[in-house]
């Protein structure tokens, strides 16, 4: 039953903590995520057999709190796009409360938005990276999916905060606030950016706009906003992506854990056999894209970090004149089991991916684009470290939602 969407099951005694927002709740992480005692391969060969020696800051938290871990599920390679990941499923189907998952790309938002559940990107810096397989340090993101709203709050508020072993978090840790910190009674502002529904299909454009009306409809003014260079985002996030990728993989290989080549002749071939059987061709192909930019073309590099501050920058200064950006989290036509190169991965997140170049925290919510390719999830995307607020708006918007039928 659970074939398809666990790769590990734990059959020891749950938690025995017995007070904690978390207690009673039946929790997942990625196999991505490291979990003491549990393989950690991480959808990959080149992880394969390894075994995590220590339990990442989240699972800490997650367990300090009184989270019952069920199990790993399944993951793409890596976490690089979502062949095979389970993390959704799950979910929807009831085997556990939460789960927790990498977001690179908008893999989490994805997997939410396709299987009708919310999805949570928090700010970059908000939650420990530490233990966590990573492919692109500066975009990866500890994601929590979950069916109702209550239990994404609770479980951000159990696993974010500072750690000393992740270096990536900023000194000193943003205020911890609670999640009902919202936005009061006070009128909300969203807007929507006109390049990210350039792609969208009459359909899938009607969903949207029935999705705005309704925000519209419970007091929520919403209005086109302008975003210079914003069709450069998936060019910034593919050659930064794909150098650090290539930098970050450079570990595996085959000496210390992981797969190793077997009959090799000497150390040299070792090495190259093993890289060479360790990665599949989306992620081969991505790494040399990254290493030709580390290695020939420093350049291109550099110019794309340049311009990745400038939509950092011209991103915050929307959220002065909007309490949230909005879209769908993706299109119907999306098939994300079946994307398997690096230009068709692009293609498929394409309405996702900005909040992973830029940092800030995206909620999708179920059920409110929909049209007759499923649902599409509305993106809401707050300030960087605007989490809570942006969880209180979400929280408005779904009871006056609620309120007017």
């Amino acid at each position: 039953m659970h074939s398809e969407i666990f790769c590990h099951i734990d059959t020891r005694p749950g938690s025995n903590i017995a007070r904690g927002a978390l207690v009673g709740k039946r929790a997942a992480v990625q196999a991505c995520i490291s979990v003491q005692g549990w393989p950690t391969e991480a959808g990959s060969a080149a992880l394969r057999g390894f075994v995590a020696v220590e339990d990442a800051t989240v699972v800490e938290r997650l367990r300090d709190a009184g989270a019952s871990l069920v199990g790993n599920t399944r993951s793409c390679e890596l976490g690089f796009g979502l062949l095979g990941d389970g993390a959704g499923k799950a979910v929807a189907g009831g085997h556990v409360d939460v789960a927790l998952m990498t977001d690179t790309m908008g893999e989490a938002r994805a997997a939410a938005a396709s299987a009708g559940v919310f999805g949570f990107k928090p700010s970059y810096g908000q939650v420990s990276r530490f233990g966590l397989v990573g492919l692109v340090p500066s975009m990866d993101c500890c994601s929590i999916l979950a069916k109702r709203l209550g239990d994404i709050e609770d479980v951000f508020t159990a696993i974010r905060g500072g750690d000393d072993r992740d270096p990536s978090l900023p000194d000193p840790a943003p205020p911890s606030l609670s999640p009902s910190a919202g936005p009061g009674r006070r009128p909300l502002s969203a807007g929507v950016v006109a390049q990210c529904l350039h792609g969208l299909s009459s359909i899938e454009r009607a969903a949207f706009e029935a999705a705005l009306s309704n925000l519209e409809r419970v007091g929520i003014a919403v209005r086109e906003i302008p975003f210079d260079k914003y069709e450069f985002f998936p060019v910034v996030h593919n050659v930064i992506g794909s150098v650090e990728a290539s930098s970050s993989c450079g570990k595996f290989d085959g000496v210390r854990y992981g797969h190793r080549a077997a009959g090799s002749r000497n150390w040299n071939e070792m090495y190259l056999r093993s890289r060479a059987e360790s990665f599949g061709l989306p992620l081969k192909a991505y790494l040399f894209q990254g290493a030709c930019f580390q290695f020939e073309q420093y350049a291109v590099f550099e110019k794309a970090c340049r311009i990745r501050s400038e939509l950092v920058g011209q991103s915050r200064r929307l959220h002065g004149e909007v309490d949230v950006v909005v879209s769908p989290a993706r299109r119907a036509a999306s098939d994300f089991g079946r994307a398997n190169t690096v230009g068709q991965l692009y293609e498929a997140f394409s309405l996702t991916l900005p909040a992973n170049v830029t940092g800030q925290p995206v909620l999708t919510l179920p059920g409110l684009v929909t049209c007759e390719g499923g649902d599409l999830g509305l993106q809401l995307m707050g300030a960087p470290f605007g989490d809570e607020l942006l969880l209180g708006i979400a929280g408005r918007i779904l009871q006056e939602l609620e309120g007017t039928g």
